[in-house]
C-alpha cells in the first residue's frame, strides 16, 4: 500500500540509538514474562497451533494541521499465536491484571467499565475493520498471547492510550500479514479509540506512528500525511508531569468530548451567520469547513492576514458567554440530537449539558491553527537559531494562555508548573496532551537544561515524593529532557 512503510529492525540500536543498552533489560524482562505465560498455557491448552517466537511492536483539530513530536517514552508489545482465546498480560501485573477476550473482533467494548484492556480491544477491532474497509480477506481467528509494557505514564497527557493502540495495531498487522502504511494505521487507530468513548482527533496516533529523530512533524488529516519540520539547534524540550491525572476515557463526556461538540456547534452557527442555510449548516462538522465563507466576507483588507479574518468573524458573529440548547436549535432549525444520531459519545454530552461556550472554543481553534503555521514558518525561516528559539517560546506561551482561558482545558497544577517553568528560565511553556491534567512541555536552552530540571524538581516534583504520590525511583520518568524521537517500528529480536 502507498505511504510510509513500517520498518522492521533486528537491533535495539536501530530504534533507540545510544540508548539501546538502557532498554535491553526491559526487553529481556518482557521476553521472559511472555515466554513463561505462553509456554505454560500451551501445555495446559493442548490445542491450537504451537505459539511462535514473539513479534514486537514498539513506541508508539478540527480539520487543521498539527505540529507534534515523538518523545523517547514508549509502549512495547510482544505477541504470539496460540490457543482459542486472546489473552493479554502486562509486565506490571499488580497494576494491570491479566485479561481474556474472545477472538471474535465483533465483540463490544464495555465503555461503562474503564479498563486498560479496552485499549487493546479497540486496536484489535480496529485492525479487522481496516481489513474489511480495504476489501481484504479476513484473517483467521486464532488465539493470541500478548504481553505489554509501557513507560508512558497513564493520564499524563503524553498519549499513553495512543501508544498502546498504535503499538498493538502495528504488531497485529504484522502477525496477520497486512501491508498497512504508517499513515493508514494512524487513521484507523484514531478511529478505534472511539470504542473506549473518546472522540479522538488523530494527532496522538499520527505522531506515534510517524515520529522521527530530531524533527517535529506537521501533520495534516483526511488523509493523514506528515511533513518534516527541523527544530532549531540549541534548545531541548523538558517534560514535567504535574501528577494531576486526566484519563481521557474516564472524563471524556465533560471535557474532551464536550469540546468536540462545542466546536462543531460553533462551526454550524458561524456557517448560518455567514449565509449558509440551516439545513446545510447542520452538516458542517469542523471549523475549517467554514473558512471559505469567512474568506469571502473578511478576506480583503487588514482582517485577511493570518487568523485575523477568522477571529474577526468569531468576535462579530458569535456572542460571548454560553449558548443554550434551545438557542442553538432555533438557529439550526432542528434538535441537536439529530446532528449526532450515530455518535453515542456526543449523544451523552447532549444528555448531560445544555449550555455551550461557542465563541471561546472557536477563537481558540482558529488562533491555535494560526500558531501551528507560524511555528513551522519560524523553524523553516532564515533567522539565527537563538531568534527562532525565542519566537517558538512566545508561541508556546500564547498557546498555553489560550488553552487555559479560551478552551479551558488546563488545571491549577498545570498552570503552576508553567509559571514555575517560566520563572526558572524556560523560553516558553505550555500544557501538552488533551489537558485537564498530565504534563507540561517547556522549551529550554541546552546549556540551562540541567539547572532548570533541578530547580523544577526541587520545587514541584520532589515534594510529591514527600506526599506519597510519587516514589524516588520514579522521579526520572516524571521530569526529563527530550529531543524528538522515533515513531512506531517492528522489532524481531533474539532474546
Amino acid at each position: 500500500m502507498s505511504g510510509t512503510p513500517v520498518e522492521t529492525f533486528t537491533s535495539l540500536r536501530d530504534v533507540y540509538g545510544d540508548g539501546a543498552a538502557a532498554v535491553l533489560d526491559r526487553y529481556e524482562a518482557i521476553s521472559k514474562a511472555h515466554h513463561a505465560k505462553v509456554w505454560r498455557e500451551a501445555r495446559d491448552l493442548r490445542q491450537g497451533p504451537r505459539p511462535r517466537e514473539p513479534d514486537w511492536g514498539a513506541h508508539d483539530y478540527e480539520g487543521y494541521a498539527v505540529l507534534p513530536m515523538a518523545i523517547h517514552l514508549d509502549t512495547i508489545v510482544a505477541v504470539s499465536r496460540g490457543g482459542a482465546e486472546v489473552r493479554v498480560a502486562n509486565l506490571e501485573s499488580d497494576k494491570y491484571p491479566d485479561l481474556v477476550f474472545s477472538a471474535d473482533p465483533d465483540q463490544g467494548v464495555d465503555v461503562g467499565k474503564h479498563s486498560w484492556g479496552n485499549y487493546f480491544l479497540a486496536a484489535y477491532k480496529g485492525v479487522f475493520e481496516a481489513v474489511a474497509a480495504a476489501g481484504l480477506p479476513r484473517p483467521d481467528l486464532t488465539g493470541l498471547r500478548v504481553t505489554i509494557h509501557g513507560t508512558v505514564p497513564t493520564g499524563s497527557g503524553l498519549s499513553s492510550s495512543a501508544a498502546i493502540v498504535c503499538a498493538v495495531s502495528v504488531v497485529l498487522a504484522h502477525v496477520y500479514g497486512l501491508d498497512f502504511s504508517k499513515e493508514r494505521i494512524a487513521e484507523f487507530a484514531a478511529a478505534a479509540e472511539q470504542y473506549v468513548g473518546v472522540t479522538s482527533g488523530g494527532m496522538d496516533q499520527a505522531i506515534s506512528m510517524l515520529g522521527a529523530p530530531g524533527i517535529a512533524k506537521l501533520v495534516e488529516f483526511n488523509p493523514v500525511r506528515a511533513h518534516d519540520v527541523p527544530l532549531p539547534p540549541g534548545a531541548s524540550f523538558v517534560i514535567c508531569n504535574s501528577l494531576a491525572v486526566s484519563n481521557k476515557a474516564e472524563g471524556a463526556t465533560g471535557r474532551y468530548n464536550l469540546r468536540v461538540v462545542e466546536c462543531r456547534l460553533a462551526a454550524a452557527i458561524l456557517a448560518v451567520a455567514l449565509g449558509m442555510s440551516a439545513e446545510e449548516a447542520r452538516g458542517v462538522r469542523t471549523l475549517r469547513e467554514v473558512e471559505p465563507l469567512i474568506e469571502k466576507k473578511y478576506g480583503a483588507g487588514p482582517k485577511g492576514s493570518s487568523a485575523g479574518a477568522a477571529l474577526a468573524a468569531v468576535d462579530e458573529l458569535l456572542h460571548a458567554g454560553t449558548y443554550g440548547t434551545g438557542e442553538i436549535e432555533a438557529i439550526l432549525g432542528a434538535p441537536l440530537t439529530s446532528l449526532y444520531e450515530s455518535d453515542p459519545a456526543a449523544q451523552k454530552v447532549l444528555a448531560t449539558f445544555d449550555a455551550f461556550r461557542l465563541h471561546d472554543r472557536a477563537a481558540h481553534v482558529y488562533a491555535e491553527a494560526a500558531r501551528v503555521g507560524e511555528f513551522r514558518a519560524v523553524c523553516l525561516g532564515e533567522a539565527p537559531a537563538s531568534d527562532k528559539i525565542a519566537a517558538l517560546g512566545a508561541l508556546m506561551d500564547d498557546s498555553h494562555a489560550s488553552c487555559r482561558d479560551l478552551y479551558q482545558c488546563s488545571c491549577p497544577e498545570l498552570d503552576r508548573v508553567v509559571r514555575l517553568a517560566k520563572s526558572y528560565g524556560a523560553v516558553g511553556a505550555r500544557l501538552t496532551g488533551a489537558g485537564w491534567g498530565g504534563c507540561t512541555v517547556s522549551l529550554v536552552r541546552d546549556d540551562e537544561v540541567d539547572a532548570f530540571v533541578q530547580r523544577l524538581t526541587d520545587e514541584y516534583v520532589r515534594p510529591l515524593v514527600a506526599e506519597g504520590r510519587l516514589t524516588e525511583a520514579a522521579l526520572p520518568d516524571n521530569i526529563f529532557a527530550s529531543k524528538p524521537s522515533s515513531g512506531a517500528a517492528l522489532l524481531k529480536l533474539d532474546l
